[in-house]
């Protein structure tokens, strides 16, 4: 039992020095989502102008295919463990998803975890991504955009979704699969017109456009994807850390509380052993009395 108590011991140390760890995450994880959000909306509303006010002018990231004959997939989890049902969740989400797409599933994951667990299931995995550590920069995550832009404008995959885990605080992370590509920017009509018009007193906001629309489209459409795809691996990032965190309190209390169960068993066990030694010793020495 002393070695039981010690190895709970020691178990409690890592869970406790894992959530400290875990904690300093969380907070640069948050700061990074949150300034990074109204950069992510505000490009939502610029490309819902951009097709408002584009002439006609259409580009093969906007422009829905005939037919959907290939679908991709791209899977953010996790490198590590220890996080509760964090990639459990995402990855469930992201398999319940292809099961109900009759066309086949192309998939791009990112973390270790993740790629695990939808390999065990038999699943395409065109690409695979480590997770990042720490807070990554917009460079890094490009590649992974970049292969997800490549497989649609070159007829891979014909729709390309990505499954995430979306961010609202430290107790509650929701996960989600939405759809990239073909784009279709989400923002409400009416949000950004209220602030367009005032910012310009009301009165309606015409645009023009330099260069011609073509060739704006076709250079702020892939930089749009990029920033939706680095906004879902900040988001998940954040969402990571807040569920490693909060596994690893709820294990420092457990192994507290049974910590403190085998203590108590073992103070009763020691005391039965010290009470039935004493009653041999009277025992005896009552023997002894009577035989002299």
């Amino acid at each position: 039992m002393r070695l039981r108590i010690r190895s709970v011991g020691n178990i409690a140390q890592v869970t406790r020095a894992l959530e400290a760890v875990s904690a300093s995450k969380v907070r640069r994880a948050q700061a990074a989502v949150q300034a990074s959000r109204d950069y992510a909306r505000r490009v939502v509303a610029v490309m819902q102008r951009l097709g408002e006010h584009s002439g006609g002018a259409t580009h093969p990231l906007l422009v829905p295919r005939d037919s959907v004959e290939k679908v991709g997939l791209a899977l953010v989890s996790s490198d590590r463990g220890l996080a509760g049902a964090y990639n459990i969740n995402i990855t469930r989400a992201a398999l319940a998803f292809a099961q109900q797409k009759t066309q086949p599933v192309r998939w791009v994951t990112v973390g270790q975890k993740g790629r695990d667990l939808v390999y065990a299931r038999g699943a395409n995995i065109a690409s695979d991504f480590r997770s990042f550590r720490g807070s990554p920069t917009f460079a890094e995550v490009t590649p992974i955009a970049r292969v997800l832009l490549d497989d649609f404008l070159g007829g891979v995959v014909d729709e390309v979704y990505v499954a995430y885990t979306d961010y609202v605080n430290t107790l509650r992370q929701i996960t989600r699969v939405e759809r990239l590509l073909p784009l279709v920017p989400k923002l409400p009509a009416e949000e950004d017109d209220g602030a367009e018009k005032a910012a310009s007193g009301g009165a309606p906001v015409g645009y023009t456009f330099e260069p011609e629309p073509e060739e704006l489209l076709g250079a702020v459409l892939p930089r749009f994807t990029q920033v939706q795809v680095f906004q879902a691996v900040l988001e998940s990032l954040a969402s990571e850390h807040s569920a490693r965190m909060v596994a690893m309190r709820n294990a420092t209390d457990n192994a507290n509380e049974l910590s403190s169960a085998l203590r108590l068993a073992y103070n009763k066990a020691r005391q039965l052993a010290i009470t039935s030694d004493l009653l041999d010793i009277a025992g005896g020495a009552e023997a002894l009395r009577q035989a002299a």
